[in-house]
């Protein structure tokens, strides 16, 4: 099998090489122009082998496209959906997914590293490490192995990272702090090498994630939107390069979640278009740095797409495309 044919279904991406660079733009999940979904689930009710097994290769099959008409477009940033294997870390689900689709996934991830495509995931707002409840931290900790277990036999490497919210304050802040750091030090390596933490806008700030990061050594992923929401007074400028420094060289470039207000919605609301004014304000402002982006907005792959137009010029970008070589 030619692994560099194997994202989209036959004769819809012509192969190319793509070289790894400086700044990649990305957006998660879902790709509204495509007639497919790849975190298709079903009510846990109704879980059986047969569905789980038809729903995850549905699921591929349409991240392979995904994937197919990114490249297309220069996007080489994409966050898969935890639903991609639903209820993996559920203990309902006994069928054995990682060998079952063991091939498949490293064909996927060999196109991927071929491409030159950054990969994230996110888990929800239930994965919560410094709660006071053990069995939420064991869920926690249960569903972020199924995540590493993904990037994994996709063979992406540390580069492909998991981010992470700390969680709640639970009255005293300092101390949750503190049982974040303590359950971390207990998380197998195969967990730690991908994962990372960012700021939210109403809890743990970005200088917050900053002190975890000094005593864990966890890289700090800067939200861009959330900080404008929540902050100590730090320039955002001043912020991209104190968390881009908690980044080592085996985490790849440091990364970026960029959003900006939606103007009908209350404070922290995303935007459903990018607001091209405010981003060019962003690209400015970040130029000392080498960044690749998540685009946090509603209607996804069109925001990225204009960004793309945005960023024709800036050398990061370029860098980032590289040189297209296409053959066959």
């Amino acid at each position: 099998m030619n692994h560099n044919l194997y994202f989209p279904e036959p004769n819809l991406l012509i192969p190319m090489q793509l070289s790894v660079g400086d700044m990649r733009i990305g957006y998660p999940c879902i790709n509204r122009r495509l007639d497919c979904t790849s975190a298709k689930k079903f009510r846990l009710a109704s879980f059986n082998d047969e569905r789980f097994f038809a729903t995850v290769s549905s699921n591929l099959s349409c991240f392979r496209q995904i994937l197919a008409w990114n490249v297309t477009q220069d996007i080489l940033f994409f966050r898969i959906s935890s639903d991609i294997i639903p209820f993996a870390s559920h203990p309902v689900c006994r069928a054995p997914w990682q060998e079952y689709f063991s091939e498949e996934l490293g064909h996927i991830g060999h196109s991927i590293r071929d491409a030159g495509i950054r990969i994230s995931m996110h888990p929800d707002q239930f994965i919560i490490l410094n709660s006071p409840d053990e069995r939420i931290v064991s869920r926690s900790v249960d569903e972020l192995a199924y995540h590493a277990t993904l990037l994994d036999l996709m063979g992406l490497g540390t580069q492909a990272k998991i981010q992470l919210h700390v969680g709640g304050h639970y009255g005293d802040s300092q101390e949750s702090i503190a049982r974040f750091v303590r359950v971390y030090d207990t998380l197998d390596t195969a967990i730690r090498r991908h994962l990372v933490i960012e700021n939210d806008e109403t809890r743990f700030s970005a200088t917050d994630c900053l002190e975890i990061s000094e005593q864990t050594g966890i890289p700090v992923l800067l939200d861009v939107f959330h900080h404008a929401c929540y902050n100590n007074g730090e320039e955002t400028g001043d912020m991209l390069d104190a968390t881009g420094r908690t980044w080592g060289a085996d985490d790849g470039i440091p990364m970026v979640d960029y959003s900006s207000q939606h103007p009908a919605k209350r404070p922290g609301g995303h935007a459903e278009h990018i607001d091209l004014s405010d981003f060019r304000q962003f690209l400015e402002l970040s130029q000392p740095f080498d960044r690749d982006i998540m685009l946090e907005i509603k209607d996804k792959e069109t925001s990225a797409l204009a960004a793309i137009s945005l960023l024709q010029k800036d050398p990061r970008f370029e860098r980032a495309i590289g040189k297209r070589v296409r053959s066959g």
